[in-house]
């Protein structure tokens, strides 16, 4: 069976947890915030990174200050992983109530070069599901070609 490794990173309080949740079909933490207690240190971080596929990085794009946030994000979980570009995904996360226009980010080189989608499981929650869908269809398919030249490798 094949396997996909994919990392939810980004700011605190961005929406990781309510996102995953949402997107494994988990009820848990969907309706109220409950802080994750997640790894904030960054000596775990490449034990984390290991044997990745794929790097969703989650923000608020209400708070300018994730907007810079993201790039350290992008720099050690994607560069630093070598992962190609379509290998990650940007989510804007619009928590519930927020009123901002956001729509038009304006995010700096690299990241204005990676997919990014808008999320609000208030108002557009199967839209949020079906991009990812999309998103982790395309982590598959470069799994099953690397495997494709690692089988034709060995047998020519």
């Amino acid at each position: 069976m094949l396997k996909a490794k994919i990392l939810f990173v980004g700011p605190s309080e961005s929406g990781k947890s309510v996102l995953a949740n949402f997107l494994s079909e988990s009820t848990e933490g969907i309706s109220s915030y409950v802080p994750t207690q997640g790894v904030r240190f960054e000596t775990c971080w490449p034990a984390l990174m290991k044997d990745s596929h794929g790097v969703v990085i989650v923000f608020n794009p209400e708070l300018p200050s994730h907007l810079k946030e993201i790039e350290m994000w992008y720099s050690c979980f994607v560069q630093q992983q070598q992962l190609l570009d379509n290998q990650c995904l940007l989510i804007a996360h619009h928590k519930p109530g927020s009123a901002g226009d956001t729509e038009n980010l304006s995010l700096a080189s690299p990241l204005n070069k990676l997919k990014l989608i808008h999320s609000s499981l208030e108002e557009d929650p199967e839209d949020v599901r079906i991009e990812f869908v999309k998103y982790f269809k395309s982590i598959i398919n470069l799994l099953n070609e690397s495997r494709d030249r690692e089988e034709m490798s060995i047998i020519t």
